[in-house]
């Protein structure tokens, strides 16, 4: 017996040996072929691949396929898929690092089984972090990142998600979003940076966070920018649940205005994929779109990555399923989000190719662009999950990194009293709301599952916890909704309220307001002690009650996991430094409501945010008052107690426009601000305008005055930077000012405290009586407006017509420029010591452009694109016919008619008579060689309606496209 099976293992040993030695010039061969070569460059890798494969095979590489409708790897080796993903609740059964890269892996290795050893490339939605793996770090959601306004800690997330996504296995996330909000109904708002599309744009460096700087390197992944295009634009009523999926129904004019420009900025970086939105555009649906998909994005755009449908979206599309399928590649998908169907899809496109109805250059194209990022990526030469740091997945470091978002993410929107900060020695403190002790609450939907969920579902700080840690020297009590017997005996409450976990059409909603717990929670502790009130949600919401009940109110967004930065500002650790990324409506009949609305009243308007007075400290000295359990709430808004930064990324838009009445509101009090401004120092206008200030210690008077006694027109003039002018609470309102005589004005700085004008008008007169407005302001956030004007008189008058608070108008200073002379006084600098840690400013673009150049050559053309009654749109496109590039870019014309432009986009636009002046946005303000750049505007005209005839740029002369 021994020796028969000795001679059995030999003779397998043998034959195993002869196998393997016959096999080897095969082996060897497939090594050389041109494909599996490293060093050849990746398009004649991806040309010689393409070659090899049949119509089957290349079509399994368009499909990608959810992983619970695969549970046999095998089929990868039998299709051919070319790409896997885990969309909605899809998870390994256990959800831990380790088990997310054995199923990765095993789908590669039935991948890699295929005839021509093609690997999959697997996809997640690590939208906010590597938010499907349990225990991985939750950074904020992108409302939150919006409010930052910081695109540096942006592109760190990206990396840093990127290093907790690779040590899985995957190297696809289909991130970041892009879609430019324009309804806070939408159950999408709180994937979006903001409404603006600046923001959006602005955000764009998180897609080099992802990828890095070579996709072939370690921790990198493949980023996808979505979705494309307008799904942040449709409208309420357009969809089965309101706004999701639904209809974006406007002119191509506005669709490039606000929703394509995040997308141009994102081809320019070099992102990998783009997925279109279920959405439709005027009645089409995007995937079907051939026009935005081909001729603009891969056509004008020059995108060279592919597009990837979303889930199961091409069913979506008018017609039975070979309909389907065929317009949307035909449109320009390249790679199609079945997810399950995969079979039917193979051999529906199979037969749509046979048949002539999807050629084949359509196909080898589509294949071409998704071969090209699986070489990019070193797919070939390190298919299987690089589990080298997979114990860094949820590190302290990327934790500290989340807290540090949340921190710059916070928005204070009141702050009366100055009961923030709080002291960590406040004595009592109640703690109190749903969504105060709960990791699901304050990470919202996309985390962990789909739709997500409350309950402490990963690891991470809750709220709550933070305010233990930071409060250490205080008794801190948690009542999630208390009685009215519990709320007595506490010195200071915060009460954590919001929305529950939602994500898609499932958060679509009629009503915003809080519900009925929250609503009590509020009401009971912050009638029985002075309370701030922390709102937790993917948007602003209806809580105008609530912010009259708190002494303070604070927007918090999603945070994630680290709720420890709330913590952090609450108790004066940092400051905030946060500024709303969406308009603050003042009730649901005002929504939509967007910044550059020609109607624009909101609550709290685009970019507002206020932070503390003073420097904060690791150890907060300011204590809040103590209370009893006396009911504090106030029925009407105080004004704020702490000074805003102006951060954001835009300057006002001057044009000229008419005053509206001046009727006098009856005026009220308030309680005066504590914080102490930054004092100006005025640069003189180039050219003529002199240095001395006419308006300094001039006669003013106003329209109404808060307090004449503390906020008197005077304080405006006195060159006291810590003293201020201050409205009542209405519109419109007036300052005025007597220069003594008539003067030739060419500057005016205004400095406002944090009740700005959100729009306001610059008027001149010789008799205080008649006036002629100069310049019109729209789109203001604050700060410190610096405006060249041209125009004569011995009065000079601001007259707002748009309020950015609930609160009046408020002017530190109003200072004008011109030839005649001024009187002599030296303004009065604050004595405080202490500063706001991010001093207030006026609002430049966020990326700062290049040192203008005076280009070689340039050319100009001017389209008016929509015209009706006395109104039009129109296009103005710079092109670079020189040879160097222009750096940064002021195109100037003159109208020959009464032209009165009225609202701009992508630029910043200055008229001043017939005088039109129009300035990059920073991100738009490289042009290259042959490059061009696009803004367009709204005017309005009567008579004739003539084009401009002459252009210059950075002062040379352009010449006119026909």
């Amino acid at each position: 017996m021994p020796m028969k099976w000795l001679q059995r293992a030999s003779l397998f040993s043998i034959a195993l040996v002869t196998a393997l030695v016959s096999s080897f010039p095969q082996a060897q061969a497939q090594a050389t072929l041109p494909y599996k070569n490293a060093q050849l460059p990746v398009a004649d890798r991806v040309a010689d691949l393409l070659s090899r494969m049949t119509l089957d095979e290349k079509i399994g590489q368009m499909t990608q396929a959810d992983s619970s409708a695969v549970p046999n790897p095998g089929d990868l080796t039998t299709y051919g898929l070319g790409s896997i993903l885990s969309g909605g609740d899809s998870t390994p059964s256990s959800n831990t690092p380790t088990a997310w890269a054995d199923m990765v892996d095993r789908y590669q290795t039935a991948a890699m089984q295929s005839r021509l050893g093609i690997p999959m490339l697997y996809g997640i939605d690590a939208v906010h972090g590597n938010s499907k793996v349990v225990g991985a770090v939750i950074f904020p959601h992108n409302i939150g990142l919006g409010a930052t306004r910081n695109p540096d800690l942006v592109k760190q997330i990206g990396a840093a998600t990127a290093e907790e996504v690779y040590p899985i296995g995957v190297r696809w996330t289909f991130a970041p979003c892009l879609c430019v909000a324009r309804d806070e109904r939408w159950g999408r708002t709180y994937e979006s940076f903001g409404e603006d599309p600046e923001i959006a744009t602005s955000m764009v460096p998180i897609i080099d966070g992802y990828q890095g700087t070579s996709l072939s390197s370690p921790n990198t992944v493949l980023a996808s920018a979505k979705h494309y295009l307008a799904d942040g634009g449709t409208a309420w009523g357009s969809a089965s649940t309101g706004l999701d999926q639904g209809n974006a129904t406007m002119s191509e004019s506005e669709l490039r205005r606000i929703h394509l420009a995040p997308f141009v900025e994102a081809v320019k970086h070099n992102v990998g994929t783009i997925m279109p939105s279920y959405s439709s555009w005027n009645g089409t649906k995007m995937h079907a779109n051939a026009y935005l998909l081909t001729d603009v994005l891969k056509g004008e755009l020059g995108f060279k990555g592919f597009v990837i449908s979303d889930w199961a979206a091409i069913d979506q599309i008018p017609g039975d399923y070979a309909s389907d399928v065929r317009t949307a590649v035909n449109a320009g998908v390249d790679m199609v989000m079945v997810p399950d169907k995969y079979p039917t899809f193979i051999s529906t496109l199979r037969s749509e190719v046979q048949a002539g109805r999807v050629t084949t250059a359509r196909i080898n194209d589509a294949v071409s662009r998704i071969l090209t990022k699986k070489f990019e990526l070193g797919l070939f030469e390190k298919p299987y999950a690089d589990r080298t740091n997979i114990g860094n997945i949820g590190s302290q470091a990327h934790r500290d990194l989340a807290r540090k978002a949340v921190r710059e993410s916070l928005v204070l929107l009141k702050n009366a009293q100055s009961l923030l900060p709080l002291s960590p020695s406040a004595g009592k403190i109640l703690v109190a709301g749903k969504s105060a002790d709960d990791i699901g609450m304050q990470s919202g939907g996309w985390t962990i599952s789909w739709q997500g969920k409350s309950g402490n579902i990963t690891p991470g700080t809750t709220i709550l916890q933070g305010i233990r840690s930071a409060a250490s020297g205080s008794q801190v009590t948690y009542v999630r909704n208390p009685s009215s017997s519990q709320v007595s005996g506490y010195n200071v409450g915060v009460v954590v309220v919001g929305e529950s976990p939602y994500a898609e059409m499932h958060g679509d909603d009629a009503d915003l307001s809080l519900d009925a717990e929250d609503t009590a929670t509020v009401q009971r502790v912050c009638a029985a002690m002075p309370c701030v009130v922390v709102l937790v949600s993917g948007r602003p919401m209806i809580v105008n009650t609530q912010i009259d009940q708190s002494r303070a109110f604070v927007a918090a967004w999603l945070p994630g996991t680290e709720g420890a930065g709330v913590a952090d500002v609450l108790f004066g650790a940092a400051n905030f430094t946060g500024k709303l990324p969406m308009t603050w409506p003042r009730s649901m009949s005002q929504i939509p409501i967007n910044v550059g609305d020609a109607s624009y009243d909101p609550l709290f308007a685009y970019g507002y945010g206020l932070s503390y007075s003073t420097a904060p400290t690791a150890t907060p000295t300011s204590v809040p008052p103590t209370a009893t359990s006396t009911a504090l709430p106030t029925a009407t808004p105080v004004p704020p107690t702490a000074t805003p930064t102006a951060t954001r990324t835009s300057t006002p838009t001057v044009a000229p426009g008419t005053p509206t009445s001046t009727s006098v509101p009856p005026t009220a009090t308030a309680v005066p601000p504590t914080a102490t401004p930054i004092p100006p120092t005025a640069t003189p206008v180039p050219g003529t305008c002199g240095t001395a200030n006419l308006a300094l210690g001039r006669t003013a008077s106003a329209s109404t005055v808060e307090d004449t006694s503390t906020y008197a027109a005077s304080a405006a003039v006195d060159g006291n930077a810590t003293t201020r002018w201050s409205s009542a609470f209405s519109d419109p309102q007036w300052l005025q000012v007597d220069l003594g005589s008539t003067q030739s004005l060419c500057r005016v700085r205004l400095v406002w405290e944090a009740a700005y004008a959100t729009a306001y008008q610059v008027q001149v007169s010789n008799d205080a009586s008649s006036w002629t407005t100069i310049a019109n302001v729209t789109g203001n956030v604050g700060g410190t407006n610096d405006l060249a004007i041209s125009g004569s008189g011995r009065y000079l008058r601001v007259y707002g017509t748009a309020r950015a608070t609930a609160y009046g108008y408020s002017l530190y200073e109003l200072e004008a420029y011109g030839t005649g002379s001024a009187p002599t006084a030296t303004p009065v600098l604050p004595t405080a010591t202490a500063q706001p840690s991010t001093p207030t400013a006026t609002a430049q673009p966020s990326t700062p452009t290049a040192t203008p150049q005076a280009g070689a050559g340039c050319q100009v053309a001017y389209v008016i694109n929509n015209q009706w009654g006395q109104g039009f749109t129109a296009d103005v496109t710079i092109k670079n016919t020189g040879v160097s590039a222009i750096g940064g870019w002021t195109l100037a014309w003159t109208f020959g008619g009464n032209q009165q432009i009225s609202n701009a986009w992508n630029t910043t636009l200055t008229q001043t008579g017939a005088s039109v002046s129009a300035k990059d946005y920073g991100w738009n303000g490289s042009i290259a060689p042959g490059a061009t750049a696009t803004f367009g505007f709204q005017a309005s005209y009567s008579g004739t309606n003539a084009k401009p005839t002459s252009f210059t740029v950075n002062g040379a002369a352009c010449s006119v496209a026909p």
